[in-house]
């Protein structure tokens, strides 16, 4: 099969983590891109070597030339994007926050369920190599079932320096940073049936929480604590890493930060280095999620050609977005928030 064409539409931020890791996949490349300030359009065209620029995503579609369409816009703008593809019968990838609200996420994968066309949430957390490691060692038996987990990022990285509007929304670390690690608590220990939260501000110039306190009880059985903190200094800044701890009936795992795997069961102790790869383009401490960056779009690709469903899917992503929503509902209520109720 011939190479898959993209476009790509928000040229911000972290687009340009993506642009790299388009020319890295093996399969399918950016051919046009989109985005409404002219400047960073014409810097991320020059930078890849974009000839097809656009200001208006209408025309991008109009022009057409493109197999998959890769948003990678702030979340307000997310719906009328993914609409707007799926009118096309264009697959889509679509940047997380899923939405504004979970109403919003539900029409989206119902557009594309009816036109036909993939949705994928760009949720790369999940495939960082170091999670993957867990994943792996977890389904190997080397621990049993497991009945408990911790999944912890707490950083006093300054965040706001290269994403100064996350500053200003009402929602921060749930939404943004949060969300990612309910996905890890997901994707390690299986879906959520209730989960009961508490939040708190401490940096007094930002609207936002910016620490968060979350407790899950998963369909199997196993309990889990996820928590996050943009408040949080250490004599070692762990910035970007999720630290994981796992207890199980035959052993334990734990993630440990410089991405240090450790097994214990009944044959000893098992320490091995999950440390992510350092791509050409990418750089420290960012590196981690350089290569899950990377790592998403070839999924997306590979399951694209072979007519696949990927791993963190439109109808996946609602699962993980209901629990960021269930979280401000339970961190505002007091109460334990059944998260079956959200997604009927």
């Amino acid at each position: 099969m011939t190479d898959l064409k993209g476009a790509l539409i928000g040229c911000g931020f972290f687009a340009v983590n993506q642009m790299h890791g388009w020319k890295d996949v093996d399969g399918a490349s950016i051919v046009a891109i989109c985005d409404r300030d002219p400047e960073r359009l014409k810097i991320v065209g020059d930078q890849f070597g974009i000839e097809r620029r656009y200001a208006d995503a209408n025309a991008m579609f109009a022009d057409g030339g493109f197999d998959f369409v890769d948003i990678a816009t702030t979340v307000n703008s997310h719906r009328a994007l993914v609409e707007l593809a799926a009118s096309r019968k264009v697959p889509v990838i679509c940047q997380k926050p899923f939405a504004p609200t979970l109403a919003d996420a539900k029409a989206m994968v119902a557009a594309c369920n009816t036109a036909g066309v993939p949705l994928m949430i760009h949720e790369n957390f999940r495939w960082q190599t170091p999670i993957q490691a867990v994943r792996k060692a977890l389904d190997s038996g080397a621990i049993g079932t497991p009945f408990w987990g911790r999944f912890s990022f707490r950083s006093a990285y300054d965040v706001f320096s290269g994403q100064p509007y996350l500053a200003e929304g009402k929602r921060f670390i749930i939404e943004d940073l949060g969300i990612h690690t309910l996905d890890i608590a997901r994707f390690i220990l299986g879906d959520v049936t209730s989960l009961s939260a508490r939040t708190k501000r401490v940096n007094p110039k930002i609207k936002g929480e910016d620490v968060a306190t979350i407790l899950l009880d998963h369909e199997n059985g196993a309990t889990s604590i996820v928590d996050v903190s943009y408040a949080t200094r250490q004599s070692v800044e762990p910035f970007p890493e999720t630290l994981i701890e796992l207890d199980g009936t035959e052993g334990s795992i734990r993630l440990t930060q410089g991405y240090e795997l450790q097994v214990t069961n009944a044959e000893g102790t098992t320490n091995t280095d999950v440390a992510p790869t350092l791509l050409s383009w990418a750089s420290r401490p960012w590196h981690n999620i350089h290569e899950s960056v990377y790592a998403i779009q070839q999924h997306w690709a590979d399951c694209l050609k072979a007519g696949k469903e990927t791993s963190t899917s439109g109808a996946d992503n609602l699962k993980t977005f209901a629990l960021v929503e269930a979280s401000y509902e339970s961190a505002e209520t007091k109460a334990t928030v059944e998260i079956g109720k959200l997604l009927a």
